[in-house]
């Protein structure tokens, strides 16, 4: 199968479970990623923890304070959970393994493959970016709740503007330049630092917007953000 017919999408756990479970953008996102299926394409989507990992994080954390390997280890389960609810979904088309390390041998002949958290230390953005090299994907689709990301954070800051397109290396400059468990934003950044070193690009978009996910996927006008290779 030709790589430009492989699409791998981290799924962000905020599209998976919100508050509680989303089964309207799960049945509807079956549909987009099945239209694709039926014409020749195959999926690789990771699944993120979301907010069922926060809520475990600070429910422990209330109770007994934690390392941040401990924070991780709930964060990581917390998308193994959310990526068996996807295998389900994809009972009759995705293969019968979920993949937890992004350095396995994956050989697989099904339409999807599901992943999930690896080890402490990043997300499953980074994960995500490991087996699309694994693989030889060259670019990869972030969905989360955000259409953009913006020069800072427009809840608190009025002057904030959108960003359509942006290099890494001024991409960096506005994340945090470590990972913590729990850390909300819009890319990890140590997923960010391997994307700069391996030149992937990364699409941003807003999972609740289907159609712009198929836009983009069709190479057609779409909103969102594009996180590119360096040109210098």
């Amino acid at each position: 199968m030709p790589q430009e017919k492989t699409i791998i999408i981290s799924v962000g756990g905020s599209m998976i479970v919100p508050n509680d479970i989303d089964t309207v953008f799960l049945t509807q996102f079956k549909t987009l990623i099945l239209d694709y299926v039926s014409r020749g394409f195959r999926f690789v989507l990771i699944a993120g923890g979301g907010k069922t990992a926060r809520k475990y994080q600070n429910a422990a954390n209330e109770i007994t304070p934690l390392t941040k390997d401990d924070m991780d280890w709930l964060g990581i389960h917390s998308t193994r959970l959310n990526a068996h609810l996807l295998r389900s979904v994809f009972v009759h088309e995705a293969h019968p393994r979920i993949v937890t390390s992004p350095h396995d041998d994956i050989d697989w002949k099904e339409s999807v493959l599901i992943g999930a958290g690896w080890r402490p230390g990043c997300s499953t953005d980074y994960d995500a970016v490991l087996i699309a090299k694994n693989l030889s994907i060259p670019k990869l689709i972030n969905l989360s709740n955000i259409d953009y990301v913006y020069t800072d954070d427009p809840r608190k800051n009025p002057e904030a503007k959108k960003i359509e397109k942006i290099e890494w290396k001024e991409f960096r400059k506005l994340i945090p330049s470590e990972w913590d468990p729990g850390l909300s934003s819009p890319f990890d950044p140590v997923a960010a630092k391997e994307c700069e070193k391996i030149g992937m690009e990364v699409a941003i978009l807003n999972g609740n917007n289907l159609e712009n996910i198929r836009a983009y996927i069709d190479g057609q006008a779409f909103v969102g953000t594009v996180i590119y290779p360096n040109t210098l």
